[in-house]
């Protein structure tokens, strides 16, 4: 059993049935949210997808994190492969009966985890330039740096962000705003033939911290017509969870 799977009572609906086919861990994780009219996003959701709200609020999601250990089920890591940066643009929706993630853009410099997630999933992964520092031992902020150029913009788009946790751990309780924006258990996208499909997940509650971070993110928004607002951003770190994945379903 996946060591992830040891606990399930805190899902919002069971464990999928069948066998999980990939496995991947989530690390050094930073959650900057920001209010967004929810106007502004359903024209960026397919029909029959709802953005959801949390105290009348629907939030703009962007999450620079690293994964590690990548690989379907039974097989070894493999280098260059199973470890990479990644940024993604996310909103939380709902769509048959689930609360989930819908992504926006997903960019990594792997162009074979790029690749086999457009072709997998239909997901709006690209290719970019992406470099990250984590922690190292004097305490120094996590860095994160990234330019598209993979021709969804003119100039390249560029991210840049260096965070840091300054608080104790905690998980988030149901009904908060920190559980509405990070336990969530699957993802929906526009698969091939335009058809809404749903990638079920598993991991333990996030292992929360308050953090500190410098934004400068707006150029990620520009693509989909949004403006990010001049107030502060809602930012969270996470250490990280494990993390397994079921095929798609319709």
């Amino acid at each position: 059993m996946h060591p992830s799977l040891a606990q399930v009572n805190h899902r919002p609906w069971p464990v999928p049935e069948g066998r999980w086919n990939l496995r991947q861990e989530w690390l050094d994780l930073l959650f900057a949210h920001w209010p967004v009219d929810a106007s502004l996003l359903r024209p960026l959701v397919p029909e029959g997808v709802e953005i959801e709200e949390h105290g009348g609020t629907s939030w703009l999601g962007v999450v620079p994190f690293r994964m590690t250990g990548v690989m379907f089920r039974g097989l070894p890591d493999m280098p260059w492969v199973s470890s990479f940066p990644e940024l993604n643009v996310r909103l939380y929706v709902r769509h048959g009966g689930r609360s989930g993630v819908w992504f926006l853009s997903l960019d990594a410099p792997n162009p074979l985890a790029v690749l086999a997630a457009r072709w997998r999933y239909g997901l709006p992964y690209h290719w970019s330039r992406v470099a990250h520092r984590s922690r190292d031992e004097a305490g120094a902020p996590y860095r994160f740096e990234m330019t598209a150029e993979c021709g969804r913009a003119r100039p390249p788009l560029k991210f840049r962000a260096q965070y840091e946790p300054t608080g104790d751990v905690f998980q988030a309780k149901p009904g908060t705003l920190e559980h509405f924006l990070t336990e969530r258990y699957c993802l929906f996208t526009a698969g091939h033939g335009r058809k809404i499909v749903r990638v079920d997940v598993h991991h333990q509650p996030w292992p929360l911290q308050p953090a500190r971070a410098e934004l400068d993110a707006g150029e990620m928004v520009r693509p989909f017509g949004l403006h990010l607002p001049g107030s502060e951003p809602h930012v969270l770190f996470s250490s990280g969870v494990r993390v397994v994945s079921w095929p798609a379903t319709v």
